[in-house]
């Protein structure tokens, strides 16, 4: 699958916007019937286009009320060390999103807890000791405006 045509890009939409549909559902709405849609869904998974389908939870219900924003910075920045330090920070629940990043820092952590206190204990006890760390820089979250929005795909239909 090298190029994605206007039906692969409506499958995309609808199942960013609901992953619930049924083939039938979907089909209908990118205007195809059930058997080439389905064909094309399994295609768009097995071409990496699609990763997934998961529930979005709402951290607040079950009791994760902070949302901290790490930025750690990497004592050295060899690839060893640095692969080494990637490799312990998939491992951590409470990380939910990482990003190697550019700039001041080395990455960038998205971390959930139930209130300051256990995010002060977790910070302490878990990302302080994570291998090859200098310094650690957190802010909060007061609020979230926007999360886990879909991509935009605008930009896959131009230029054909």
């Amino acid at each position: 699958m090298e190029e994605l045509d206007k039906f692969d890009i409506a499958i995309l939409a609808e199942l960013q916007a609901d992953a619930r549909l049924t083939n039938a559902e979907l089909a209908q709405r990118v205007g195809l019937s059930a058997a080439p849609c389905w064909r094309r869904v399994r295609a768009l998974e097995g071409a990496g286009f699609i990763k997934g389908y998961h529930a979005e939870i709402d951290r607040h219900r079950i009791g994760l009320g902070v949302l901290a924003f790490v930025r750690l910075d990497a004592d050295r920045s060899t690839g060893g060390l640095t692969r080494e330090m990637e490799e312990a920070i998939a491992k951590i629940p409470e990380v939910v999103a990482c990003h190697y990043i550019s700039g001041t820092g080395t990455f960038e952590l998205q971390v959930v807890a139930r209130d300051l206190e256990s995010f002060s204990q977790f910070a302490r006890g878990v990302l302080l000791n994570l291998p090859n760390v200098k310094d650690m820089h957190t802010s909060f979250s007061l609020g979230e405006v926007k999360a886990g929005g879909a991509l935009p795909l605008s930009h896959l239909g131009r230029g054909r």
